[in-house]
């Protein structure tokens, strides 16, 4: 199981600062949409003058017509990220497509597909997609390994039945850790790293509970030293 550090802070220079920080150890960084947004390509450079080893997740969650998510893909594979996301409810066809304009790619990045998002309460998901979280998740991931992705992005709690019904090697991202009982904050499906490891997820993405430590540095060690 590898870390995923979320770098969710309200400014550019908050961010560089956590990393610099944490800059020893062997983590992953996610860049959500915000961030990307706000701060673009150039604070993907700048993660890699702190350290060129950090592994990037790009997370823009992916989500329009095939073709437009293709061509978005084809974008990402020019700014050295490491693993990027879409929308498994794009459908197969979208995936797919996705998939087939990566081919030509020697080291194309991870490519994983979002499930159900874990801010989702079991209603909620209901009123959106009609069915509950735990068959909706496990359909989306067989999509998603039918298509030719890595993996899916789930709560912990999807995670060892999506491996069941897909493979073993099949990746599993979870967001919403909270690796010592913190507060869940918007999130509905969160889970500690102790479960979270029984349940064989792959990646663990970890937010607040770092960023908002007096010590980021010595919640991250904590957390690296229980996996």
């Amino acid at each position: 199981m590898e870390l995923c550090v979320a770098l969710d802070l309200p400014t550019k220079e908050e961010n560089l600062a956590l990393i610099r920080e944490i800059k020893e150890y062997d983590v992953w960084l996610k860049v959500g949409l915000r961030t990307y947004i706000r701060d673009g390509e150039d604070f993907l450079k700048a993660i890699k003058e702190i350290n060129p080893d950090f592994k990037i997740f790009l997370d823009l969650k992916l989500y329009d017509i095939p073709n437009t998510m293709a061509d978005a893909a084809e974008s990402i594979m020019g700014l050295g990220v490491d693993m990027f996301n879409v929308h498994a409810s794009a459908g197969r066809r979208a995936m797919t497509t996705v998939m087939e304009r990566l081919v030509k790619y020697e080291n194309r990045p991870i490519v994983l597909a979002v499930t159900a998002l874990t801010s989702f309460s079991q209603e909620e998901f209901a009123d959106v997609y009609g069915d509950d979280i735990a068959t909706k998740a496990d359909q989306f991931a067989k999509d998603a390994q039918a298509s030719g992705l890595d993996g899916v992005v789930c709560s912990a709690y999807e995670s060892a039945s999506i491996k069941q019904k897909t493979s073993e090697n099949f990746m599993t991202l979870t967001p919403g850790i909270r690796p010592f009982g913190e507060d869940a904050g918007d999130q509905k499906r969160v889970a500690d790293v102790a479960f979270a490891k029984e349940q064989k997820v792959d990646f663990i993405v970890v937010g607040r509970p770092i960023y908002q430590a007096k010590e980021p540095a010595v919640v991250v060690a904590k957390i690296l030293e229980i996996l």
